[in-house]
């Protein structure tokens, strides 16, 4: 063991005089704790916020959607499509149909997003499917390869969500009404109104797909918006790198030519994680004001100790212990004190966090936060990134005692002893 660790140690062990000294000690350590136990804790509530709707909005919609400028359908997609799965990185494409449509219940009335899909296509580029709690999930491809003339006039299948389908007062096999703009008239657009049978009901974790999705075949989809056969609105498309989406986009934007846009998962939900970026730096700053408060106790400490030690670092002087061992040694205390602190505190961090995430111990309203209960995802990047700041604002908080314990004359000190 080095001299001035086993000085700094000694230093820091409790004796009869210098009680006070160690308690102080003690409630800095504390205070580290708390702060980076604090820290961590709120950096995997912000981690785990942004990972779990990540998660659910990218597993529940596609990852890039390419549309006309002008919004005007896509007639014969099909080489197109078959185009644009050439591009790099794309994993899975698909046809879509989206409009705002106005939906009719048992109970009540809703405005509502009716989504024509291609259900074989739409296995490609989601995990629409596997959300499926009631029902039939083979509903609308069944329906795509009936052919009996008598079944073809039956309400066509539709899957809705469960918020939607406990707000309408409907269940699986019950009839809807949906109502949309149809065909455009002199008079304007005529009103086109067809009615579904719910197939199945699907439960996506996020509120906002729950309550206010529907799900159909493109074939119906196009009927009841007046849609040119074999059209669709959208392109979507799946990749298989989630961090380059924009690059990608950009390359499929391009092989389509002139006249079409991209979107993104990123660009439609961007004022959401931009508000959980900054909600992410913000806990940080004012959480981390807890450990520079328990720096504050280390500081108090260490100069106390150099009071209570003048006579120690005088003789240690004396003995030919120079300006920078003296300053290793009471450096060496901050920091020790800095280490137990931020060990503890991130072994409790972590473990809270765990048991909380496990146990779903505080629940939420997910009509308000889009998920059940406040989820927790400690990265080792975020703890590392922790560790180091707490170690650095304690070690920072030794340099001016340590300073001033090695500016003591050792000879101004035993003069009168």
């Amino acid at each position: 063991m080095k001299f001035e660790v086993f000085v700094a140690l000694r230093y820091l062990k409790a004796k009869r005089k210098q009680t006070m000294v160690s308690v102080i000690s003690a409630i800095s350590a504390l205070g580290i704790t708390a702060g980076v136990m604090a820290l961590v804790i709120a950096l995997a509530l912000s981690t785990g916020f942004r990972e779990v709707i990540q998660e659910k909005i990218v597993g529940a919609t596609s990852h890039i959607n390419l549309l006309r400028v002008d919004n005007s359908p896509l007639r014969d997609y099909g080489e197109l499509l078959a185009a644009l799965r050439r591009v790099p990185h794309v994993t899975g494409a698909a046809p879509a149909i989206f409009s705002q449509v106005f939906i009719v219940g048992a109970a009540r009335s809703q405005g509502a997003v009716l989504k024509g899909i291609d259900p074989a296509g739409e296995r490609e580029i989601s995990d629409f499917f596997a959300h499926i709690v009631e029902g039939d999930p083979g509903a609308l491809a069944a329906r795509r390869q009936d052919r009996d003339p008598q079944v073809s006039a039956a309400p066509s299948p539709i899957i809705i969500g469960r918020e939607m389908a406990r707000a309408l007062g409907v269940k699986v096999g019950d009839t809807l009404k949906v109502l949309a703009e149809g065909a455009l008239t002199p008079f304007g657009r005529a009103p086109s109104q067809k009615t579904f049978r719910v197939a199945a009901i699907f439960e996506s974790g996020l509120w906002d797909y729950d309550a206010n999705w529907g799900y159909a075949d493109m074939d119906a989809v196009r009927r009841l918006f007046s849609f040119p056969a074999d059209s669709a609105s959208v392109l979507q498309f799946k990749t298989d790198d989630m961090e380059n989406v924009e690059a990608i986009s950009d390359a499929i934007r391009a092989r389509a030519g002139p006249g079409f846009t991209t979107t993104t998962w990123i660009d439609l939900n961007k004022p959401l994680f931009s508000a959980l970026k900054l909600e992410k730096l913000a806990l940080f700053l004012t959480i981390g004001l807890i450990v520079f408060v328990a720096a504050l106790n280390i500081v108090t400490t260490l100069i106390m100790m150099v009071l209570e030690k003048q006579k120690d670092i005088a003789v240690l002087s004396a003995m030919g212990a120079g300006r920078e061992i003296i300053m290793r040694v009471f450096m060496l205390q901050g920091l020790i004190i800095g280490v137990v602190g931020t060990v503890l505190g991130s072994a409790l961090g972590v473990g809270a966090c765990r048991l909380l995430d496990r146990y779903q111990l505080i629940r939420l309203a997910p009509e308000v936060y889009s998920i059940a209960y406040v989820p927790f995802h400690v990265r080792v990047s975020d703890v590392i990134l922790v560790s180091v700041t707490a170690l650095l604002i304690s070690f920072l908080a030794t340099i001016y005692p340590a300073r001033s314990a090695a500016r003591l004359d050792p000879v101004e000190i035993l003069r009168y002893e």
